[in-house]
């Protein structure tokens, strides 16, 4: 199955500082349905206190890490909403590694990431 959809996505592994940056810049938490802003740790402590994690820092190391209750917390987030990357895209009918677009970028996902904040 991920063979079939590789050349629709880019994948690869992110930093702790790219993952706080998207959940600081577009971190959104579900709540009754409701698509809230995460403002303050209230919100994180109301909804994942039980589990341990009562301010955002807790939250980002929790994501960052994949620790057990990694679940929870990743069902507590909304998807990302990322804009196209600034400068556009390159080549998106081939590979990365063919420089393109699709496919693994490792450790130059962080550089994505960062145009598309």
């Amino acid at each position: 199955m991920l063979k079939r959809i590789e050349p629709y996505v880019t994948y690869g592994f992110l930093s702790r500082k790219t993952v706080s940056s998207l959940i600081y810049k577009r971190g959104f938490v579900r709540i009754n349905r409701a698509r809230i802003p995460i403002t303050d740790n209230s919100l994180i402590e109301q909804n994942l206190g039980k589990y341990g994690l009562t301010c955002i820092e807790d939250l980002i190391e929790e994501i960052y890490q994949g620790n057990e209750h990694f679940k929870e917390a990743n069902n507590l987030l909304y998807p990302f909403k990322l804009s196209n990357p600034r400068g556009g895209w390159r080549n998106k009918n081939h590979a990365f590694q063919k420089d393109g677009d699709w496919g693994n970028r490792e450790e130059e996902m962080n550089h994505l990431v960062n145009a598309m904040l």
